[in-house]
């Protein structure tokens, strides 16, 4: 353990210095951004698993650095990603279903994820009680400044990614994942984390990681839905042939909650020079170091009782007065 924590602490510190490609280190000014940031997709473009044909880093990484955005929805609704959040609905969920964006569960085919009846009744009596949270167990732990952990970190805000030999590293506005690529002696059974353990390593395009760990209090969004702390989970990061998208597909396994495995999918896209950091897809800024321009993300602050969670800390009874939480 000692050696681990050793580890860690010194890719920690050198946080600020992930890997240079040759073209990163011999590349020109960039331009600034001029067209706006992406928009809401309503589909999800496949992306195969295959060979790796883009640039490497020294280390023989598929070079994946950069700011990255989901492409269809932010943390609201799981299962129905552009309808909103429970009694606040989106301008889109007035479209008909099948002209919104598809659920992120993309098996089974219906969408839906499937629940042991009594994880069901829990999922169920949150997304009622989160417009109103009269108790602790209603209220969104994002409002409490917790981290967003695994899968939803994917799908607040925009975040970004940085490799180092042996190490991928996502940076989110909630808290940070390092997904180890060496194997390691396992964490204790008994250390349960927000973002859960992560073992990696590249086949081809893809990035094959095994997440254990988990501390079964992060939710996947605003309806309730989540895993317990027996909960595993199995992520493929597929890359596109040119490295501009990735598909984030995760099978999901937790017998204590679920009847049987179950998959999402859930598709970003980097951040390019064309793109206008808009505050929720890329927060970044450009900073010029010796004549060498680069990108930035923004420290974003967190306060519990933050803004629109449903009222998030606050809860707003039928009488109009309001009660801190």
């Amino acid at each position: 353990m000692a050696r681990r924590t050793t580890t860690v602490a010194l890719l920690l510190a050198a946080v600020a210095l992930p890997q240079l490609s040759l073209a990163q280190q011999t590349a020109t000014p960039a331009p600034q951004p001029t067209a706006p940031g992406i928009r809401w997709a309503k589909e999800v473009t496949p992306i195969a698993s295959g060979e790796w044909t883009g640039p490497r880093l020294a280390d023989g990484q598929p070079d994946v650095q950069g700011f990255w955005s989901n492409t269809i929805s932010n943390h609201s609704n799981f299962t129905d990603p552009q309808a909103g959040p429970p009694g606040e609905p989106s301008g889109t969920a007035k479209l008909p279903r099948d002209q919104r964006a598809p659920s992120r569960v993309s098996d089974p085919a219906d969408g839906e994820i499937p629940y042991r009846p009594e994880a069901r009744a829990l999922q169920a009596n949150f997304a009622q009680n989160f417009p109103n949270p009269t108790e602790p167990e209603y209220i969104e732990p994002l409002a409490r400044c917790a981290p967003a952990g695994v899968p939803k970190s994917f799908m607040w805000h925009g975040y970004e990614l940085r490799q180092y030999p042996g190490y991928v590293v996502l940076l989110f506005d909630s808290g940070n994942r390092i997904i180890r690529l060496e194997d390691g002696a396992p964490l204790s059974d008994k250390i349960k984390l927000w973002n859960g353990d992560s073992r990696g390593h590249w086949e081809g395009n893809t990035l094959v990681v095994s997440v254990r760990n988990n501390n079964g209090k992060a939710l996947f969004g605003r309806y309730g839905d989540f895993m317990s702390e027996n909960g595993t989970v199995e992520e493929r990061y597929i890359f596109d042939a040119d490295g501009k998208r990735f598909n984030y597909v995760a099978t999901f396994t937790d017998p204590t909650v679920y009847t049987r495995p179950w998959t999402a999918t859930i598709p970003a896209r980097r951040y390019t020079d064309a793109d206008e950091p808009d505050g929720w897809h890329y927060d970044v800024q450009r900073v010029n170091i010796a004549g060498a321009p680069r990108y930035e993300h923004h420290e974003r602050i967190c306060v519990e009782n933050n803004g629109p969670f449903g009222g998030g800390a606050v809860g707003v009874p039928s009488d109009g007065a309001v009660i801190a939480r």
